[in-house]
């Protein structure tokens, strides 16, 4: 695949932000945007109407779909943006042919699992209690949501196996850690689950230009940090995804 034309929602976001600068020089960027984005092709729409957003996904070879509702909102709003707007995404991308959709899912799909150890260990800082023989988490193994956004999240992904299955569609569904505007770790949980803004952007870039023989997969992102119980091998194996940044380097 070598995409050109690529289609960004939510790109005034933090991570959107980042990813224009980065891939702006490479691609031909567009906008799906709740409000102006000044210096390229932005359509403003509600992601909640499928009609309204249907023109921006016309001569699109990707989609990368960041738009969402965080945090702890409520049940209102993640029906609105995560849920039914992330249906209407994929739709509107299936109607214009579009080849890939890459989908930014979140950590929040297992992070429940931080309510028993070793995990909950690992997220307070109290690594001389994590035991040896522990397991990380991969792709494959069950969800655990946290919250009613990690449980839209987990809809986006069935949704992108959807997708791929009964379309044909390209899914690529990213389940990125915490990522901070000061692109730093915050708290004694982000020693664990941090994301650079450069590594996340790096693994989209990674994901929008990944063979045509990638139909479907979910990946973890992070940085390289060393209490991290989220597995990276397979983003490694797939895509060729090496973090540049950990958060160790902040201690």
């Amino acid at each position: 695949m070598a995409p050109h034309r690529v289609l960004v929602t939510g790109m005034s976001g933090l991570i959107g932000t980042a990813l224009r600068r980065h891939l702006e020089a490479r691609y031909a960027l567009r906008a799906l945007n709740r409000r102006p984005v000044a210096g390229v092709v932005c359509y403003q729409a509600d992601l909640a109407d499928l009609t309204a957003i249907q023109p921006a996904f016309d001569g699109v070879d990707v989609v990368v779909h960041l738009a969402a509702q965080t945090g702890n909102p409520p049940f209102e709003e993640v029906l609105r943006t995560n849920v039914v707007g992330t249906h209407n995404v994929f739709e509107a991308a299936r109607r214009a042919g579009v080849k890939r959709l890459v989908y930014a899912s979140s950590g929040a799909t297992v992070s429940a699992c931080e309510r028993d150890e070793p995990y909950r260990a690992l997220v307070e800082g109290r690594y001389a209690d994590v035991k040896d023989g522990w397991t990380m988490l991969t792709h494959a193994m069950a969800v655990r949501p946290a919250g009613l956004y990690g449980a839209s999240k987990v809809w986006g992904e069935a949704l992108a196996r959807h997708y791929a299955d009964a379309h044909g569609l390209s899914a690529i569904c990213l389940r990125i850690g915490r990522v901070h505007a000061e692109d730093r770790p915050l708290s004694v949980r982000d020693f664990s689950v941090w994301c650079s803004q450069r590594d996340i952007v790096r693994m989209i870039e990674l994901a929008v230009a990944a063979p045509d023989s990638v139909r479907f997969d979910v990946f973890y992102v992070t940085s390289n940090n060393r209490w991290s119980y989220r597995d990276l091998a397979h983003a490694r194996d797939v895509l060729g995804f090496e973090p540049r940044d950990t958060a160790e380097d902040y201690r």
